[in-house]
């Protein structure tokens, strides 16, 4: 017997599809103001590998939520942008970035119900 999913799950489920993983939002988050350079990522987020950068852009890439545009310049440079359907979560990020705010305060006063 299948089991009924409540309303909204799959809809949840297609958004961590997109967004899920450690660093997706981050990497959006820091594309939030305008496009960056792969370097300038990898210096925002230190703490990402070479390889799990690589990963993560290319799966927004493929999402539709940034592109990536290689600059006419010698060396030649890549950078990321969102793509316009892919600017429709920045009105999201913020809040995100609030509740992550408000959470580490919590967690910091051990106010945990």
């Amino acid at each position: 017997m299948k089991s009924e999913q409540p309303d909204g799950t799959p809809f949840v489920q297609a958004t961590l599809k997109v967004l899920g993983g450690k660093w997706k939002l981050l990497i959006l988050w820091h594309l939030k103001d305008k496009a960056k350079r792969y370097s300038e990522l990898k210096r925002l987020i230190p703490e990402i590998t070479e390889k799990m950068m690589i990963q993560q852009l290319r799966e927004l890439e493929s999402d539709g939520i940034v592109s990536r545009n290689t600059l006419a310049e010698m060396p030649p440079k890549v950078e990321y942008a969102f793509t316009d359907y892919g600017r429709t979560i920045i009105p999201i990020l913020k809040p995100l970035c609030d509740w992550g705010q408000e959470h580490l305060k919590r967690m910091d006063t051990d106010e945990v119900d």
